[in-house]
């Protein structure tokens, strides 16, 4: 059995908690972590994690074991990453948000791929968070907080939740100066959102404003050409409509009220015994879509 395989298996059973959670991370069956681990604790001597029906904990043998484990790792990471830096090869799965993935992942991912012509990739856009180790995926771009603590996350710049109409609409309907104004006008909703048909507002003082929309759509851009054409307010990312608003065919309400900025992250399973290309891929897109400017800094 591969000693490194161990090792790794070892601190994906403590990182995620759970015999089930490291099968997942890794994509193989509980069992044959199980097995694993029982082998490295033979070969050690020891017992490294005391396991009960409710819990796992790690033993004073493990904790020594896991921080030489992570050192000798990083060295094989550095050691491989050095012997492979000229020839990136082999196949990229990414994931992102439909409109974000169009606009400025897929640009990003083709010049990666032109730069390294022995590497292809599959670009997933969807605007679930799709889980990584079950749908089998190098990286994904998120563009919220990380409720996963297993996942591995760079944060590279930040978002925010934007009230948008069009100059048309406003000249008809007037222009809301605070939140509890928006009962008199007429909603865009994006019915993708989950939860209660509402808005939350921070600010000078938060508020919750309950929405009766006029109009409910299941897709983003189809919700900003309604804005577009004048048929109400709606609310969205920042970067949906950074060239709408910029060119003003759309305004940007109450900006003041608006809610905290949203991290958009790189996230993948495990920092550890990483592909050379996928590091490579983070690093290059970590630069490429911090500079973008729909991607404030943090």
């Amino acid at each position: 059995m591969d000693r490194l395989d161990e090792l790794s298996v070892f601190l994906a059973v403590l990182e995620t908690g759970s015999l089930s959670g490291a099968a997942r991370r890794l994509r193989r069956s509980a069992p044959a972590v199980t097995r694993t681990l029982a082998a490295l604790e033979a070969r050690a001597g020891a017992r490294l994690i005391e396991r009960t029906t409710r819990r796992l904990a790690v033993t004073d043998a493990g904790r020594r074991l896991a921080d030489e484990a992570r050192r000798v790792l990083a060295a094989y990471d550095t050691a491989m990453a050095h012997e492979d830096a000229g020839a990136l090869r082999g196949a990229l799965r990414i994931s992102a948000p439909l409109v974000f993935g169009r606009r400025h992942v897929a640009p990003v991912l083709l010049r990666f791929l032109d730069a390294h012509p022995q590497v292809t990739a599959e670009l997933v856009l969807n605007d679930r968070s799709l889980d990584l180790v079950d749908e089998g995926l190098d990286v994904a771009v998120r563009l919220a907080a990380l409720a996963d603590s297993s996942l591995v996350a760079r944060r590279i710049g930040q978002v925010r939740r934007v009230v948008v109409a069009s100059p048309e609409y406003l000249a008809r309907r007037g222009t809301p100066r605070r939140p509890g104004d928006l009962a008199d006008h007429e909603i865009i909703y994006s019915s993708t959102q989950p939860g209660p048909m509402e808005w939350r507002f921070e600010g000078p003082r938060p508020q919750t404003v309950r929405l009766r929309p006029r109009l409910m759509v299941n897709a983003i851009e189809a919700v900003i050409a309604a804005a577009l054409a004048g048929r109400g307010v709606t609310r969205v990312f920042s970067y949906q409509v950074a060239e709408e608003t910029a060119d003003g065919r759309l305004v940007r309400l109450l900006a003041e009220h608006e809610p905290a900025p949203i991290p958009v992250q790189l996230v993948t399973p495990s920092a550890r015994l990483m592909p050379p290309r996928v590091r490579a891929f983070l690093d290059f897109a970590a630069a490429e879509l911090s500079a973008l400017p729909v991607v404030q800094a943090v």
